[in-house]
């Protein structure tokens, strides 16, 4: 649909910005209640009304590593945030499948000048898929990083009946991945901490290794190459990857999905079998925003096929809090906060 000749930009907005991330991205939050909001649409884009956003590392790390890095990516004062839901405002000419008041969810991509912690987002017509009925917006709004990775570290990897293990089943991408995992027909192991097992279970994993008491890497060699496809989140213990062929089998996959340190990503990478690195083929997570990845996984969360798991939900006054929170890397689930009213 084209772009409504009666709706104007806005001029202004309420954001959460920062100009610089030293010390801690958190500490350098301002609420701006009269924000210079987006002013542009291209023709592919579409200007949305966030309604809730939620909230990951990479909304910290990116502006807070290296200094080069940020400023190619990001222009400040800007907005932390990446995913989403919102009504639809405005359509830039190119526009076809959404128009105004529209209830939509999606992924900026990567961080940017105008995230999703303000009260306006422009987004890509190509990272957006309408809302279904019935679901809540702080539900979908973790789709967009969370669902997508967890989605795509696993359904290019599997068919039903195969075993996955998933290290790391309590975090964001590990709750998502236990359930499409299940979804898609899989036998699931996970890791995680004593406090966290039933949780994992009642997820749907059908054996959960508690790290804390038990030998993992002793746990998985005992059973074989039995599985299809491993899963990363945590990169610990530190011999997962380079002995895998033991509990791997031939052939299959060892995706990466989140680590403590880039090394650890390059160590794994770079360090050949003959010199004692891993033997199966190593996979680095790269998230690409799909729209029909990012609808399966909403019509799961609307069939009942996967729930998601909110540690927490803010109040948009209080988005320093849930940084907080995010940054002690102890949350169950995803962090939300609510920028706008709900429909």
């Amino acid at each position: 649909m084209a772009q409504s000749t009666t709706t104007t930009m806005p001029e202004t907005m309420k954001a959460w910005l920062y100009s610089s991330a030293t010390g801690g991205l958190e500490k350098n939050l301002e609420l701006n209640p009269t924000a210079r909001a987006p002013s542009t649409l291209r023709p592919n884009e579409v200007l949305i009304q966030v309604i809730s956003a939620s909230i990951n590392p990479a909304d910290y790390k990116v502006p807070e590593g290296s200094l080069l890095v940020a400023k190619a990516l990001i222009t400040t004062p800007a907005s932390p945030g990446i995913e989403f839901a919102g009504r639809v405002v405005v359509t830039g000419p190119a526009v076809k499948d959404f128009q105004p008041d529209q209830l939509v969810y999606g992924s900026l991509g990567t961080p940017c000048q105008f995230g999703s912690l303000a009260e306006y987002v422009v987004c890509k017509e190509s990272n957006l898929v309408r809302m279904q009925d019935g679901v809540d917006p702080d539900h979908v709004a973790t789709v967009g990083i969370a669902g997508q990775t967890a989605y795509q570290s696993i359904k290019p990897y599997v068919s039903a009946g195969d075993k996955v293990f998933i290290n790391g089943g309590s975090g964001g991408c590990g709750i998502y991945a236990i359930q499409i995992a299940k979804a898609l027909g899989c036998h699931v192991t996970t890791t995680c901490s004593t406090r966290n097992v039933d949780f994992c279970k009642d997820l749907g994993a059908d054996e959960v290794i508690d790290y804390s008491t038990e030998d993992v890497m002793a746990l998985l060699k005992s059973k074989g190459q039995v599985y299809s496809l491993v899963v990363d989140h945590v990169a610990t213990p530190d011999n997962l990857y380079r002995e895998s062929d033991s509990f791997l089998l031939p052939g299959k996959a060892f995706v990466q999905v989140g680590a403590s340190s880039m090394l650890t990503f390059a160590h794994r990478l770079v360090r050949p079998s003959f010199l004692g690195g891993g033997k199966r083929k190593y996979v680095i997570m790269l998230t690409q925003v799909k729209k029909d990845d990012l609808a399966q996984v909403g019509d799961w969360i609307q069939q009942g096929k996967v729930k998601v798991i909110l540690d927490s939900t803010y109040e948009f006054d209080d988005a320093v809090k849930a940084f907080e929170k995010l940054r002690t890397q102890r949350s169950r689930g995803k962090i939300v906060i609510h920028v706008s009213d709900k429909p």
